[in-house]
C-alpha cells in the first residue's frame, strides 16, 4: 500500500476534487477561446502545477510510486505542456500579424 492512502482524509480528498474540477473548467474555457492569451497562460500554468505536484509526490515526499496511476497524469501534463508551448508560438505570431493588419 502507498503511504498516500494513509495520509488522505475527507477534507484533502474534497480539496483535490475541487482543484481537479477547477482545472478542467479552466482548460475547457481555454479550448473554447484559445486565442485569449491570458486564459492560455493560466491553462499552461495549471499543467505546470500538476506536473510539479505529481513529481514532488514521487521524488520529494515519496508518498506515491511510479505506477500507471501516477505515470498517466505525468504524461498528460508533460505532453500538454509541450503542445501548449508549441501552440503559444503560433498564438504570438497570430497576434503580431493582427497588429500589422491594424496599422
Amino acid at each position: 500500500c502507498s503511504l498516500l492512502l494513509y495520509a488522505v482524509n475527507g477534507l484533502q480528498a474534497r480539496t483535490f476534487g475541487v482543484w481537479t474540477l477547477l482545472s478542467s473548467v479552466i482548460r475547457c474555457l481555454c479550448a473554447i477561446d484559445i486565442r485569449n492569451r491570458t486564459l492560455y497562460h493560466i491553462t499552461l500554468f495549471t499543467f505546470f502545477l500538476a506536473l510539479a505536484h505529481f513529481l514532488s509526490e514521487v521524488f520529494v515526499y515519496h508518498t506515491a510510486a511510479l505506477t500507471i496511476g501516477v505515470m498517466a497524469p505525468l504524461m498528460v501534463a508533460s505532453f500538454s505542456i509541450m503542445g501548449m508551448l508549441i501552440g503559444l508560438q503560433y498564438l504570438e505570431v497570430e497576434a503580431l500579424s493582427q497588429n500589422k493588419k491594424k496599422k
